[in-house]
């Protein structure tokens, strides 16, 4: 026990002699600093370290700002050592600088470009130029790791080289080894009574691949599109009454190979409810029976998300109409368990009438305000009105100058009646281009060139240009549109265009050639309804050649080979399409005629063209599409056979060559005619393996029509059986320049002599 005390107390007078020595050693004694040196310094600023410590020249040093001093270097995050040394009255601050990044390089990435792997470094603070930190090495390790997760690739394995070059800095090479895309390999739904698993799996846009899942990579896992398709799975649920679905869990499994992904989802139905009543409370204007019409809700049906969302949409947007911007509706369900049924009460609150106080537009770099402005229906200093401002974001973005247009409402503070709105627009390019072509094994090739730039110089002006280069049509047409030329949007389109027409390709063969020029003007009378009209001189000839028609050959002995015209127009079109790139609802109608009423060519001719679009369900729209037009002679002149009608190819009957269709004279030369029918169908679907992707989509299609006229094989009393059909399937393609469509067609009624062309596509127009 004595020898034990006696080793305690040696062992606490050490401690005690060491304490004491390491204070005597750390311990300064205050002095006031004469100077202040920096050694070690190699890129960093004297003045960076001089603003960072907490000690100046004439002030009292002591160990309290020494140990400020260092913690405040060290986190500048720029050197690797700091020590403080005294020299009499002189401060000494020694520090090491860690090596600043010289280059940063990738080896083996190929699913990304470098220049967006290097960006996703600079997010996390490591790029050329900045201090090299071990830690923020690690963390970009991390992050091109996440980037490629995100891509499916979990096997992807990254490692660091790290060379020191001279002045203290360090490149960095990282090399990737990216390793196979982890695929969904399966999906499974457990839970399900009421419709089968393939049917609830055919709603997700992720699935276990087919042949097309290069291209649409949707057998790549993504959590993002997993929670769209859950999302997807939960509103169809919903909207079929089973209003107590709910998601209970969702397995992702990555399996050992690390390649392969197996999702299993399980879901509780639960029970099928039907909707008993709807009522309306709250404060609705005075204008009940007016809401009541905006209910889609149905009693006796079953119940539907969907329809309540829409109707408490409908009612707050009608509430907007008024000027109440900030009306609410909520509603209510009241379950019935025991029947299974369920009532729905929709709560009204007007809250309080605003104004717009002002409007302001964002996003438009290159298109000038008064381009967007002039389409707005909403006016500063006036009622808020819900249905004026959808009008106009719909205006601007029917202009098509811009990819998106959202219209963002902010309160003004300190006053609750009134409100501001943003248009927020994100520009596109605006320049279109428009091509086409028909190859057969007899004719070959022939193209069609349009170039055509919206918004030049973000004026709202488009110029534009069209060249076909077939042996048929030849045209040179240059256009301008100014689509405000009066301040009441009256717009004006300018036209100078060249056009040649020759049915063969030896130079030999006989030619018309027609050259003018046309002013043309539009009045809106409606948001959808626009007329138009015009005047233009125009001139023809007809270049004799071989094998000139009989009825071109009489016409030029008795009025002359070259016929002026004073051609007159007026039309009419409304379009109410969803969209003029991938319409899948929505009508199209146009008008047009054309009186020439002075010089040597007298006629009337006039076309009216019909297009509808019919959605059956998420995947499969019908569309349809007819045009009929006539043309008649005015006074004692015989009608212009230069002006009559052509038909089959493109925007016809695909599956006849170019202009093929029609009368033909006694040496089979086609002649046109002074009327034509066009009929088109079309059944469109994605593209079997594209998912539901809408930007590739495979289509069917039957097109009817011929050309007649009182001359030629087709005469003025031509019956339906003379009209010629054809079908076939085709693939639509939203390509960067433009929706491309091809088309593989065969004749369903052909007669002898017709020309036929298997093979046909187009960019830049639908039909």
């Amino acid at each position: 026990m004595q020898i034990n005390l006696l080793r305690v107390r040696a062992w606490l007078l050490l401690v005690m002699m060491v304490f004491s020595g390491a204070g005597a050693a750390w311990a300064i004694t205050p002095f006031t600093v004469r100077d202040i040196r920096i050694e070690g310094l190699q890129r960093v600023e004297p003045g960076t370290v001089f603003v960072s410590i907490p000690v100046q020249v004439g002030e009292v040093y002591n160990d309290e700002k020494g140990a400020a001093a260092i913690r405040a270097l060290f986190a500048l995050g720029l050197f690797k050592d700091v020590r403080i040394e005294v020299s009499g009255d002189v401060l000494v601050l020694i520090v090491e600088e860690r090596p600043t990044i010289g280059a940063v390089d990738f080896v083996g990435t190929k699913e990304f470009d470098k220049d967006v792997l290097r960006k996703a470094l600079r997010d996390v603070g490591l790029a050329d130029g900045r201090p090299f930190d071990k830690a923020q090495l690690d963390r970009a390790e991390q992050e091109l790791k996440r980037q490629y997760i995100n891509r499916s690739l979990y096997a992807a394995e990254v490692v660091t080289t790290v060379t020191p070059t001279e002045r203290n800095r360090v490149n960095l090479t990282f090399t990737v080894n990216e390793g196979d895309t982890v695929k969904i390999s399966e999906i499974r739904l457990v839970g399900n009574k009421a419709f089968s698993e393939p049917s609830l799996r055919s709603l997700f846009d992720l699935d276990t691949g087919g042949w097309l899942s290069w291209y649409t990579k949707s057998n790549r896992y993504s959590r993002a599109k997993l929670n769209a398709d859950i999302e997807t799975l939960r509103s169809y649920y919903l909207t079929r009454g089973y209003i107590e679905f709910k998601v209970d869990s969702t397995q992702v499994s990555i399996l050992p190979n690390k390649t392969d992904i197996a999702i299993t989802i399980n879901i509780s139905e639960g029970e099928r409810f039907d909707v008993s009543s709807v009522k309306l409370e709250g404060n609705f204007l005075g204008r009940d029976d007016e809401f009541k019409s905006l209910v889609t809700i149905r009693p006796g049906q079953p119940y539907n998300a969907d329809d309540i969302a829409k109707t408490s949409k409908a009612f707050t947007d009608y509430f907007a109409n008024f000027g109440f911007a900030f009306a609410r509706v909520e509603a209510r369900s009241d379950v019935d368990r025991a029947s299974n049924r369920v009532a729905i009460t929709l709560q009204a609150d007007p809250s309080r009438r605003a104004y717009v106080r002002k409007i302001n537009i964002a996003g438009n770099s290159r298109s000038r305000d008064v381009v967007v402005r002039r389409e707005l229906r909403q006016f500063e200093a006036s009622w808020y009105d819900g249905y004026k401002i959808k009008l106009s974001r719909d205006r601007v973005d029917r202009l098509g100058y811009f990819s998106s247009v959202l219209v963002d409402t902010q309160d003004v503070p300190g006053s609750p009646d009134q409100v501001d709105l943003t248009f927020e627009v994100v520009e596109k390019p605006t320049g279109s281009l428009s091509l086409g072509a028909g190859f057969s094994s007899g004719d070959g090739l022939g193209l069609s060139f349009g170039f055509k730039q919206d918004n030049a110089f973000g004026s709202g002006n488009s110029l534009g240009v069209q060249l076909n280069t077939s042996k048929i049509n030849r045209v040179l047409d240059f256009s301008t549109t100014d689509p405000y030329f009066t301040a009441d949007g009256v717009s004006r389109t300018l036209s100078v265009y060249y056009k040649t027409f020759s049915p063969y390709e030896n130079q030999n063969y006989y030619k018309l050639v027609t050259s003018g020029g046309s002013a043309r003007f539009g009045v809106p009378f409606t948001e959808s309804d626009t007329v138009y009209f015009g005047a233009g001189v125009e001139n023809t000839s007809i270049v004799p050649g071989t094998s000139l028609p009989t009825s071109y050959l009489d016409y030029a002995n008795q009025f002359g080979y070259d016929s002026s015209a004073v051609p007159l127009t007026l039309g009419w079109s409304r379009d109410r399409r969803d969209s003029s790139l991938a319409p899948n609802s929505g009508r199209l109608q146009r008008a047009n005629a054309e009186w020439s009423v002075a010089g040597d060519a007298r006629y009337f001719r006039t076309t009216y063209q019909y297009q509808e679009y019919f959605p059956l369900n998420k995947q499969f729209t019908v569309a349809v599409n007819g045009e009929v037009g006539f043309g008649v002679s005015v006074g004692d002149r015989a009608y212009p056979v230069f002006k009559n009608y052509y038909g089959g190819g493109l925007g016809s009957v695909r599956g006849f060559e170019q202009g093929s269709l029609g009368p033909r004279d006694a040496n089979g030369t086609v002649v046109g005619g002074t009327r034509k029918v066009n009929l088109n169908a079309e059944l469109l679907t994605p593209f079997p393996g594209a998912g539901n992707d809408r930007t590739l989509r495979l289509y069917g299609f039957v097109d009817v029509g011929n050309i007649a006229g009182p001359d030629g094989g087709l005469a003025s009393n031509a019956t339906a059986n003379d009209l010629r059909s054809s079908s076939g399937v085709g693939i639509s393609w939203i390509s960067p320049v433009g929706p491309l469509r091809l088309a593989f067609s065969w004749p369903v009624k052909s007669y002898d002599g017709d020309k036929m062309q298997s093979v046909q596509f187009q960019i830049g127009s639908s039909f």
